[in-house]
């Protein structure tokens, strides 16, 4: 798979997960730390503003759902799904290939194409689908192909470890499968 197949898959778990989440369960308490359900919706939503800016060349200064961010929810307005999914159009929308070979600045990667950050919001949204089908009790599996990329992605990215990303990495159970090592590997207890 491409980098921009692999991110349009993310997207479609993610669309599916949110899709799903029970009305009375947006509050839910999900793996990221001091985050809900509808947090990690905001988050998502923001990484897909933010992705838009990106391929533009647009000036987004919006921090309310970035990595670390108190509130994310902010981001989602009345209705998450609808406002995932209009954030996700508007971005899918931006991603030729000019765009993809635009050169961007990333706090702690550096100057890198677009086509790079595609490869991280794939792996953002990857993880935050299982948070919250984990956090509402729903369809916690992910495809495997993705789940293969994001763990081989995420074990030579050292900018995964900043405070503000993903928790400290956990041990999994030694029969554990790729699944389980890799949210293991990015702070989630997914054995328990």
């Amino acid at each position: 798979m491409n980098p921009l197949e692999s991110y349009r898959q993310a997207q479609d778990g993610m669309d599916a997960v949110l899709a799903a989440v029970p009305a009375d369960r947006w509050d839910a308490r999900s793996a990221c730390a001091a985050w809900s359900v509808v947090d990690v919706a905001g988050h998502v939503t923001w990484g897909q503003h933010q992705m838009r800016a990106w391929a533009t060349g647009e000036e987004y200064a919006n921090g309310d759902g970035a990595p670390g961010a108190p509130h994310p929810a902010t981001m989602t307005g009345d209705d998450p799904v609808a406002t995932w999914r209009a954030a996700r159009e508007a971005s899918v929308a931006t991603l030729s290939e000019e765009a993809l070979t635009r050169i961007t600045s990333i706090p702690g990667i550096g100057e890198v194409p677009l086509v790079a950050v595609v490869t991280l919001l794939t792996v953002d949204t990857v993880v935050h689908t299982w948070d919250i089908a984990h956090a509402v009790g729903g369809d916690s599996k992910l495809h495997p192909g993705l789940v293969t990329m994001a763990f081989d992605w995420a074990r030579t990215t050292p900018l995964l470890r900043q405070p503000e990303f993903f928790a400290p990495e956990l041990t999994p159970p030694t029969d554990a499968d790729e699944q389980t090592r890799l949210l293991a590997y990015l702070g989630r207890a997914a054995w328990k």
